[in-house]
C-alpha cells in the first residue's frame, strides 16, 4: 500500500509552499490521472497537494481573448457560452475526450499534465524511459498502434493523451505559471517536451512550479472551427488520430489564414506550422489540403502496427479543412 499526507491548498502561493516542504509531494487536481497511476504504482507520492481551490473562473475579456483558471473543470470549461460560440473546436475536443462523469471533476491544469497512456507505461514489469530513465522502450518492438509517428526517438513512442490540449494548442494558448521563483507565461505548445533521449522530462515546468491559468488570445475566424477524433471505438477511447482546425478563405476561395494541430501522433500536441505555412495564401481546395497534409507527414515514421496512421493523419486533415470550407460556402 502506498501511505501518503493529503493537504488542501488555498491558493498557489500555500500550495507551491506545501510542495516544497515535501520533496516526494504531488499535486493533486481532479485526480483523474494521478489516482490511476497511483493504483498502478507508477507514481508513489508521499504527499498530496489538492489544489482544486485554485481558481476556476472563466473570464472572457473584452478583446475577445479568454482566461480559465487551472481549477476550471472540464464541464465547464466546454459548456461556456464564450467557449461554444468563439471557440468551438475547444468545447467539441473536450467532449470527445471523457465521460460525463470524468469531465465533472477533471480540472484543466490537470488535464495539460496528464501522462501518456502508453500500456508500457502502466505495466511496472515492462521496460519504459518514461517510467524509469534508460530502462529501454518496450513499446518500439511491441504492440504499438496507438504509438507517435512525428517527433519520436528511440528512447520513446508514446503520445500525448489530451484531446484539449491539441485545440489550445491550435488556438495559440498560453499558459500562466507559479513557482518559487515568481510568475511566468509559456506558449502551450512550448510546454510540453518531445522525447529526444530524456522523455522522463516531460515538460518545461521548473521544480514545484504550478499552472494557474490558461489564456486564450482573441481570434475571429475560430469561430469556425472544429475537432475531430478518429478512434478504434466511439465510446470515449484515446485517438489514432485527431485534428483541431480554423479556417479562414476571403471571398476569392483563397487561404487567409488557418490554424491546426494534431493529437495521437506526437509525445506532444502537434501544431501543423508547415502546412499552415503552405495553405496560406493558396487557393482552398482539396489538392492544397492534400499537398500540406504531405508536407507536414513528410517526416512522419511509422511502426510495425502504425504505420497506417501516416495516410489516416492525412485523410483528416483534408477531410476536417473540407468540411471548414463548406461552411463558408
Amino acid at each position: 500500500m502506498n501511505i501518503f499526507s493529503y493537504h488542501q491548498a488555498t491558493d498557489a502561493a500555500s500550495a507551491i509552499a506545501l510542495k516544497q516542504a515535501g520533496p516526494a509531494a504531488k499535486y493533486l487536481g481532479g485526480g483523474t490521472n494521478l489516482v490511476d497511476l497511483m493504483r498502478e504504482t507508477v507514481e508513489q507520492p508521499e504527499a498530496l497537494i489538492d489544489v482544486t481551490h485554485l481558481s476556476g473562473t472563466i473570464e472572457e475579456r473584452p478583446d475577445g481573448s479568454l482566461l480559465i483558471g487551472a481549477g476550471a473543470k472540464n464541464t465547464a470549461l466546454a459548456a461556456h457560452d464564450a467557449v461554444r460560440s468563439h471557440f468551438p473546436l475547444l468545447s467539441r475536443s473536450i467532449l470527445a475526450g471523457a465521460s460525463a462523469q470524468i469531465r465533472n471533476v477533471a480540472t484543466v491544469g490537470g488535464n495539460i499534465l496528464q501522462r501518456t497512456r502508453c500500456r508500457y507505461f502502466y505495466d511496472n514489469a515492462a521496460r519504459c524511459n518514461k517510467r524509469q530513465a534508460h530502462a529501454g522502450c518496450d513499446a518500439v518492438d511491441g504492440f504499438n498502434r496507438y504509438h507517435a509517428i512525428l517527433g519520436t526517438s528511440e528512447a520513446c513512442v508514446a503520445t500525448h493523451p489530451s484531446d484539449m490540449c491539441v485545440a489550445l494548442v491550435a488556438l495559440d494558448a498560453v499558459v500562466h505559471l507559479q513557482g518559487p521563483g515568481g510568475a511566468r507565461s509559456l506558449p502551450l505548445r512550448d510546454l510540453h517536451r518531445l522525447p529526444g533521449t530524456r522523455p522522463d522530462v516531460e515538460t518545461e515546468l521548473q521544480p514545484d512550479e504550478l499552472i494557474t491559468a490558461v489564456e486564450i488570445p482573441p481570434l475571429a475566424f475560430a469561430q469556425r472551427s472544429t475537432y475531430r477524433k478518429v478512434r478504434d471505438r466511439a465510446s470515449y477511447a484515446f485517438a489514432l488520430v485527431s485534428v483541431a482546425a480554423a479556417l479562414d478563405i476571403d471571398e476569392a476561395g483563397v487561404v487567409k489564414d488557418v490554424r491546426l494541430a494534431l493529437g495521437g501522433v506526437a509525445h506532444k500536441p502537434w501544431r501543423a506550422l508547415k502546412a499552415e505555412a503552405l495553405l496560406r495564401g493558396q487557393t482552398a481546395d482539396a489538392a492544397g489540403f492534400r499537398a500540406a497534409a504531405e508536407a507536414e507527414l513528410a517526416d512522419a515514421v511509422g511502426l510495425r502496427d502504425n504505420a497506417f496512421k501516416i495516410e489516416l493523419a492525412k485523410r483528416t486533415i483534408v477531410a476536417v479543412l473540407e468540411e471548414l470550407k463548406g461552411e463558408h460556402a
